[in-house]
Order: C-alpha cells, then structure tokens, then sequence
C-alpha cells in the first residue's frame, strides 16, 4: 500500500494493490449476500406465520374456505376481464342456508 501525506499529517491517498482491492470487494459483496439471507429468511417466516394464522381462521369456520374460494375466483375473473362458471354444490348452499 502506498500512502501519501500533506505536511499536516492527514492522509492524502491512499493506493492498494489490485489484490487487495479484489479481496475487500469480495468480503464487501459477502457480507451483503449473507445479509440478503438473513432478510429472505425473515420474509418467509413472516409469511408462514400469516399463512398459519389463515389456516387457523379457516379450520376455525368452513364457510371462510367456501368464501375465500369464490374471492379467488372473482379476482381471476377479473384479472381476465372474464366471466367464470363453475358448479356450485349444493351441499355448500346448505352450509349459508341452514344458519
């Protein structure tokens, strides 16, 4: 490494061997992969935890299955901008109709 100085003692430049430069790089870009885990690892357990709260809240009501079938069906509907048919048991009537 060379290191130039002004007559105040501060540091002026500062040049590294192109080894050493690649070798910093490397354990800069490292250093930020290994951060990009740790936040992706966050995100998924954040995102199986709501995915466990959604279970819960599903088994908890049958209808709530029912219901958010035809959410998901009427937002592909509309994402295509079409109309969907699709059979609807009676036996799932039955579950709004008898409470």
């Amino acid at each position: 490494a060379v290191v130039s100085t002004q007559s105040t003692g501060e540091v002026k430049d500062v040049r590294l061997p192109q080894n050493l430069q690649r070798a910093m790089a490397a354990e800069a870009e490292a250093h930020r992969d290994a951060k990009a885990k740790v936040i992706a690892a966050e995100g998924e357990l954040n995102a199986s935890k709501a995915l466990k709260e959604a279970a819960d809240v599903i088994n908890e009501s049958p209808a709530a299955l029912q219901l958010r079938y035809l959410q998901t069906l009427g937002a592909v509907a509309a994402e295509r901008n079409s109309t969907i048919i699709f059979p609807f048991p009676i036996d799932m009537m039955k579950a709004f109709v008898e409470k």
